[in-house]
């Protein structure tokens, strides 16, 4: 090769690569300039949501509210959880009613339902923080599983009701839990538990649930489920400081996963978000797995002996009418509720009927 023609062939490759080069910055350019106005766009949305008059909870105070008493229990998986203790009035024989909140929540779920039975008095109430959820801690090591969830529920109901007659609450993972420790603890269904309540939960379809999405979008995504712990172990810490910086994107699929009615609340969009964000999301892909395979179809036989109530809204995406209808099947002396324009957080958003079902369904039971 010789020298005196080195620089003639340079220049062109110099030439392509500033072409390349320009045109990898203007990529750039315009993913950024993109996202600039995508967080612009969701940043109005959620302003005119938050100012728009006529919020029916804009007064609400929600957060922590009043027990009588607190203590924390060690889950067989080795967490701690947080519960909390109201109790009755005056004793009244009454069942101790222990509410199992939902994945990507707290205890905080059943503001409302805490609200109304803490007011009457007649009955015990129990609350606590699933594994890696709320106050509780996380798990040390390995995945979440639906099952460890109902022996987390047994160590709770051995520390808080080692006697007398119990009420079973549970909404999404919740009412599964509910179902786990019915298949691992038959015999104190009919002679402890003497009742149940299931609300905006499934028996084993979560893999069947289009969360509202595309049927292409659902099929293709579905199968990557279970890889995304793996993702989260690698970069958690990073992916929840993302979830802080589009804080607002998370705010309207809260909007629109968890709530049916075109305008909800703000106030409740807001303490549901607030709950989903308090939850790291190497939380969350850890339970992905068990949330997936879940199948507790024959363990609902164990609930044949006790009354059950099924409470769903009819614009659920996340488990949607048909997973309710689907436990009448196997549970066809249940009593199933349909709340119309609810999603997800049934007992949140639609609290007032919910509870003028739930309140004569306890008084039956107790």
């Amino acid at each position: 090769m010789s020298p005196a023609r080195m620089p003639a062939r340079s220049g062109p490759r110099r030439r392509r690569r500033a072409k390349q080069v320009g045109i990898v910055g203007a990529a750039v350019g315009v993913a950024a300039a993109g996202l600039a106005t995508a967080f612009a766009v969701e940043r109005a949305l959620v302003r005119k949501s938050l100012n728009a008059p006529g919020d029916p909870h804009a007064d609400v105070e929600f957060g922590d509210q009043p027990f009588d008493s607190e203590l924390t229990v060690t889950a067989a998986d080795g967490t701690d959880l947080r519960v909390e203790i109201v109790e009755p009035t005056t004793p009244t024989g009454k069942p101790t009613i222990v509410f199992v909140h939902g994945f990507a929540l707290d205890m905080g779920t059943f503001f409302f339902q805490r609200q109304v039975l803490a007011e009457q008095g007649d009955h015990r109430l129990v609350f606590y923080d699933q594994p890696g959820h709320g106050r509780s801690s996380r798990l040390k090591s390995g995945d979440y599983d639906i099952a460890a969830l109902g022996k987390s529920l047994a160590a709770v109901l051995d520390a808080t009701v080692p006697d007398g007659h119990i009420i079973l609450v549970g909404h999404s993972m919740g009412g599964m839990t509910i179902m786990a420790f019915a298949e691992q603890f038959p015999e104190w269904f009919g002679e402890r538990v003497t009742g149940v309540v299931l609300m905006s939960t499934s028996a084993g379809l979560i893999d069947k649930s289009k969360l509202g999405l595309t049927t292409l979008v659902a099929r293709v995504s579905a199968p990557f489920f279970p890889l995304w712990g793996g993702a989260a172990r690698l970069g958690g810490g990073t992916i929840d400081r993302a979830r802080v910086v589009s804080s607002d994107l998370a705010w309207l699929l809260t909007r629109r996963y968890g709530f049916g009615d075109a305008r909800p609340s703000p106030s409740l969009v807001t303490f549901v978000e607030q709950m989903n964000s308090k939850t790291p999301v190497e939380t969350l892909a850890k339970y992905l797995q068990t949330l997936y395979t879940h199948n507790r179809f024959p363990a609902l036989s164990t609930l044949s002996g006790v009354p059950v109530l099924v409470l769903v809204g009819t614009k659920d995406y996340l488990t949607p009418v048909t997973h309710s209808e689907e436990i009448l099947r196997y549970l066809p002396q249940a009593e199933l509720v349909k709340f119309d324009n609810s999603g997800h957080v049934v007992m949140l958003e639609k609290a007032d009927e919910v509870n003028a079902a739930l309140l004569p369904f306890l008084k039956k039971i107790s």
